[in-house]
């Protein structure tokens, strides 16, 4: 779409400004060369860039007036509500020189949906019924009735369908004769009398003439981008009429009279009455607790506890789905059928492909019981690195085609690639980036330490702040408080260059803490079969050059009834044997790692502690309201993805229960995270480094902060993010809000922060680090986290994963066996490990079926989909036509591009050791823009992977 913002050289033509009906003195004109088809609800752009993708066969070159309709009068069809009365006003209204307006809604053809019956290459006999009656138009004016103060009586009409040589889209026009004194159009109401859903791309009213043009210059443009249910549900549930309000943003207060009680009206529709179950085409936004995560009608082994809702598990919350509680646990919802999202988060059509021919979970249903049951024993390991090697060289034999012909029809990229051949299918993954780089880079010290800084999971390196490293876990229970790395061991691997106060003083030492964290689930976890769990600490020093060196692994197993708390420290070592265990315990700390990256990181800080917001803002914030329109893009298929993750990967017996070392306790130790180390505010950047001890307040440096590693790329470049966003939502909040008066006073604004922290994140509502939003900074601040969390954050550390997870041993999601030296030692596992080191270390990794299981589901994960919409993009240019707003979106994606130039040129800057050297990915995590698939860099708007 080619759109270009400039003053229209007629003044007659009014502009929709609520009751205002004096003619405006310059309206604004969109040049429009096409539409976005895509079936996410993209505002209408203003930019003199192009934008989306052309749609083939309509309008180019369109000039649409965003404003009110100057004068016009209706015609409602005789058999509508109040016809008689509306045709004979109309006729007085047209003896008095009224104006005919015609209303165009265009309707996406969508795989299935009605339109494919519509098509004019496809003449169905159930059709011809519903020839000029299957959607009908109601134009709601922004103004009161001057005489009686109520609202005036909306303009009626059905609308037609009409020829189009479009594949994607089929129009639909209406007739209006509108009344001069009818004032601004400020909605229009939607009835679907169809027998189907349709997906409703836009409205636009035009001046009518007598050639059936389409394409001349609209008075008033709607972006609808929504699914309109139909009419005659059944069952007495009938949706009824939708509201869709012109693209012009306004404070609750700032309201057009006229549309006051439908901007309610729709809210409360949204809301939903908390009762019943929900529907797939409902659009109820409403909240529950995670009780459906386990099925204990499927067994006891399928039972876990409620998250959210307790001091034991607290939680944030996710969408109501309303189905029936279990016979078993009455505290349980059943999981029966699909999880309830509202109609307009679920995926596009595109967005669809990307998940094989169905969705995520047909995806992820399949590959388990195809890979366990017709692939190899599911607890077996790889015979050798050389096997490993095959799954990206030449492939991995499977059974013959007959038994897996189910799979190329819904693995195409993931299990792939199944060649066609008739004998032997063949299981083959595409080459993670850091093996194209440096096959042996998993082995080297430095590339461990590197990835802490550059990697898949940056949010978990810390400031060693105080020595001897204590816990906070009782002793009583748990032993010593001190940790056993003593000062000793760490000044000898530092090579003796100085003390270890004097590296505490200088800042040179840093950690990965997963010791109190997992500490407590030791046990548990320990109590499964084919799985182990340590509490762990690891040391890094951090060098001259800006590289860390990997100093000593600590690995604690606490004391139980029977045994008492085992501990060893561990250290590189030229000493066969040692460097052997050295190995071994490198690949327990970084299942450590994989498991806080994909349970806290990842899943907890953004897919989880998004949907809160998500939910809020459609229940409190009406789709007119400014601040909604800023966050829309951010919540794009943020339910969805959620939704999918509750059915087929976050559940009991899911992927990450079958492949991560906590195993069933997974869930459990997102929530003790969340309980333990979530707050809002410290989910901000810059707060979340100075929380770690990665960078201090210093106002003379750039961006306000002193790194304590200069070359840490995701901190370098993730400011240049942060701080991009946090201009342009300044410039935006500022042009709504000019004082703090307005932002305390914003009813709708105020009633969304208290949904989110006291319902949505309500197991927090008196955890501090919630901001009163009492001025224009603090919400900015506020909505910069928000959209920082929901784009940057998750990018990066989520489409990294398949770059560097992908060769599942530079990161095993899961670790197996205990280390063979551990006490009491079994001395059949250290004969065997001392025997065969190699055999040791891949029977500690995960199982063959484990590891292409998960190789499978980082490669999804880690996929662009071709319809993706990146932060800054100009498809998501605002709703609002004000030309202050229009000019600081602008600023923004420029500003965007040119980060990426300074990324690219940091890449190439040999002094950064961290992100540039021999065999180093480069970090491009922080590129704002991708292309489709798997590229490990690309920011979008939203949690939408």
């Amino acid at each position: 779409m080619a759109l270009l913002l400039k003053p229209s050289p007629s003044s007659s033509i009014q502009t929709c400004c609520g009751c205002s009906t004096a003619a405006a003195q310059s309206p604004l004109v969109l040049v429009l060369a096409s539409s976005p088809s895509s079936l996410s609800r993209r505002p209408l752009p203003s930019l003199p860039i192009q934008l989306g993708r052309p749609r083939r066969g309509r309008g180019k070159g369109k000039r649409i007036a965003i404003g009110c309709v100057a004068s016009a009068r209706s015609e409602a069809p005789s058999s509508s509500t109040g016809s008689s009365s509306a045709a004979a006003s109309g006729s007085a209204a047209m003896a008095a020189g009224a104006a005919r307006v015609k209303a165009v809604a265009t309707i996406k053809a969508t795989v299935g949906g009605f339109l494919d019956s519509l098509r004019p290459s496809r003449a169905i006999d159930d059709v011809k019924d519903l020839i000029g009656r299957s959607l009908y138009l109601e134009l709601v004016s922004s103004q009161l009735d001057a005489k009686t103060g109520q609202e005036k009586p909306t303009l009626r009409s059905y609308a037609h369908k009409v020829a189009d040589d479009d594949d994607e889209v089929v129009a639909y026009e209406a007739d209006f004769d509108v009344p001069a004194d009818f004032g601004a159009v400020g909605a229009v109401l939607v009835t679907n009398e169809h027998h189907a859903e349709m997906f409703l791309e836009d409205i636009r009213l035009m001046p009518s003439s007598d050639d059936d043009d389409v394409d001349g210059a609209p008075l008033l443009a709607i972006r609808c981008n929504s699914w309109v249910q139909p009419k005659s549900g059944g069952g007495g549930d009938a949706p009824g009429k939708r509201v869709f309000f012109a693209n012009k943003p306004y404070l609750p207060s700032q309201t057009p009279p006229g549309l006051r009680s439908y901007r309610r009206k729709d809210l409360e529709q949204k809301r939903g009455d908390g009762r019943g179950q929900r529907k797939s085409t409902d659009r109820v936004y409403d909240y529950d607790t995670y009780n459906d995560l386990g099925d204990p009608d499927d067994g006891a082994d399928k039972a876990r506890p409620v998250l959210g809702g307790s001091k034991q598990f607290p939680y944030p919350r996710r969408c109501r789905t309303g189905r029936p509680m279990s016979t078993k646990d009455p505290k349980t919802e059943t999981r029966s059928g699909d999880n309830y999202v509202p109609r307009d988060e679920a995926f596009s059509e595109e967005k669809q492909l990307q998940f094989s021919v169905k969705t995520l979970r047909s995806v992820l249903r399949a590959a388990v019981p195809a890979v366990q049951s017709t692939l190899i024993d599911a607890d077996l390991g790889f015979p050798s690195f050389f096997v490993i090697d095959k799954l990206f060289e030449d492939g991995v034999e499977l059974p013959k085609a007959e038994q897996l012909g189910f799979l190329a029809g819904v693995l195409p990229r993931l299990l792939q690639k199944l060649r066609d051949s008739p004998g032997d299918q063949v299981l083959l993954f595409d080459r993670p980036a850091n093996v194209k780089k440096d096959k042996f880079a998993w082995l080297r010290d430095g590339e461990f330490a590197r990835e802490t800084l550059a990697g898949m999971n940056p949010y978990a390196i810390e400031l060693v702040r105080e020595f001897p490293l204590k816990s906070k876990l009782d002793p009583a229970v748990y032993g010593p408080a001190e940790s056993a790395i003593t000062a000793e061991v760490l000044e000898q691997q530092m090579g003796r260059v100085m003390t270890v106060a004097e590296a505490v003083k200088q800042k040179r030492l840093f950690m990965l803490d997963y010791h109190d964290l997992f500490l407590p689930y030791v046990h548990k976890i320990r109590a499964q079969e084919h799985t182990t769990m340590y509490g762990s600490r690891t040391i890094f020093f951090l060098c001259d050059d800006g590289t860390l060196r990997l100093l000593a692994i600590e690995l604690t197993r606490p004391a139980s009834p029977a045994q008492p708390q085992w501990r060893r420290v561990f250290t590189p070592s030229t000493d066969t044997t040692e460097s052997w265990l050295w190995r071994m315990a490198k690949s327990h700390v970084r299942a450590h790692d994989s498991g806080h990256h994909e349970l806290v990181s990842h899943w907890l800080r953004t897919h989880c502690a998004v949907e809160p917001y998500i939910i809020a803002a459609n229940r409190q914030l009406s789709e007119m309201h400014p601040i909604y329109q800023l966050l829309h893009p951010h919540f794009r298929y943020t339910m969805r993805i959620n939704a999918l993750a509750r059915t087929a990967l976050i559940n009991a017996g899911g992927i990450i229960e079958l492949s991560f070392s906590p195993q069933k306790y997974a869930m459990e130790l997102s929530s003790v995270a969340y309980d333990q180390l979530w707050r809002f505010d410290t989910e901000a950047l810059p707060a979340d480094l100075i929380r770690r001890g990665m960078a201090e307040e210093d106002p003379n440096a750039e961006h306000g902060l002193k790194l304590a590693i200069k070359d840490y790329p995701f901190a370098n470049d993730g400011l240049l993010i942060w701080d991009a966003i946090k201009g342009w939502v300044q410039a935006y909040v500022s042009w709504f809000y000019p004082d703090a008066g307005g932002v305390a006073g914003d009813a709708e604004l105020q009633a969304f922060w208290a949904d989110v922290r006291t319902v949505g994140h309500g197991d927090k509502k008196d955890a501090p680090g919630w901001p009163a939003l009492d001025s224009p900074d603090s919400l900015a601040h506020a909505l910069t986290t928000i959209i920082w969390v929901a784009s940057a954050h998750h990018a990066a550390v989520n489409f990294g994963q398949y770059d560097f997870g992908g060769y599942f041993p530079n990161r095993p999601s899961i670790a197996r066996t205990n280390m063979p030296v551990e006490e009491p030692v079994d001395a059949g596992a250290l004969a065997a490990f001392l025997d065969n080191p190699d055999l040791a270390l891949r029977e500690c990794f995960p199982s063959q079926v484990q590891a292409t299981l998960v190789m499978a589901v980082l490669d999804l994960l880690s996929t662009h989909s071709p319809d993706e919409e990146y932060l800054g993009g100009l498809e998501t240019a605002p709703w609002s036509d004000d030309a202050g707003v229009q000019a600081a979106y602008g600023e923004f994606n420029a500003r965007l591009k040119e980060i990426e130039g300074i990324i690219d040129g940091r890449n190439a800057d040999r002094r950064l050791r961290n992100r540039c050297g021999a065999g180093i990915v480069p970090y491009q995590l922080m590129k704002p823009f991708s292309e489709a698939g798997v590229t490990g860099k690309g920011i979008p708007n939203s949690t939408s992977i």
